[in-house]
């Protein structure tokens, strides 16, 4: 871990992780990530199916 550069551990997932989906699809990761919070595989999950349900509308819950 390069302290210089890489966040906190308890701050929000940075921008430069963050994808908004207009330049591919979204996963579940991307989904988890979008929360800011860590990613588990109980999280992927609950993403996965977020993602089967809405499509990639499912982005919007969380983004304006």
């Amino acid at each position: 871990m390069d302290e210089a550069t890489d966040p906190p551990i308890d701050s929000p997932t940075p921008d430069r992780l963050l994808r908004t989906g207009a330049e591919g699809p979204v996963d579940p990761e991307d989904l988890v990530r979008l929360t800011g919070k860590d990613v588990t595989p109980e999280r992927l999950e609950h993403a996965r199916r977020l993602l089967e349900e809405h499509g990639p509308a499912a982005v919007e819950r969380y983004l304006p």
